[in-house]
């Protein structure tokens, strides 16, 4: 998806207080970074946003450390035909950001096409002056209406 379609399907961003915070923007950046990183299989792309503690829960697959993502990343097992996300909302808590949304992405992996529509969450830290990601978690989503 392009960054400025992505940023036409997300909600405002918003800070701690329910207000637009133009600060907040650069979370929606971080996005695009995400979703383009996965599509093209660009895992420094990944390795630079994540912290160094990271963890991911994900269904159907045990959580994973930094190491062991970019270790599956790297091992070109799977390629994402799609990956977008929607619905994003951003809220800041001082060194604290929480990024939430709907993920839909479609993936082969050993030959298997398989689509997963699911919530996501990351929290990011501001850590030695940088935004990375500790946390990202997501499960399947509700079906729409």
């Amino acid at each position: 998806m392009h960054f400025i379609t992505f940023v036409i399907t997300c909600l405002v961003a918003v800070g701690a207080t329910g207000q637009p915070d133009a600060k907040a923007d650069q979370f929606l950046r971080f996005e695009s970074v995400w979703n383009q990183a996965h599509t093209t299989g660009e895992s420094a792309a990944l390795e630079r946003l994540w912290s160094d503690d990271l963890e991911i829960a994900v269904p159907r697959m045990p959580v994973m450390s930094k190491s062991q993502a970019l270790a599956f990343a790297r091992s070109g097992r799977m390629h994402f035909e799609k990956y977008e996300t929607s619905d994003v909302k951003v809220r800041l808590y001082g060194e604290t950001a929480v990024v939430t949304g709907r993920l839909q992405r479609t993936r082969t992996i050993e030959g298997k096409q398989t689509s997963d529509d699911w919530r996501f969450t990351k929290v990011y830290a501001r850590q030695n002056g940088e935004w990375k990601v500790v946390s990202f978690h997501a499960s399947e989503a509700p079906p729409q209406p």
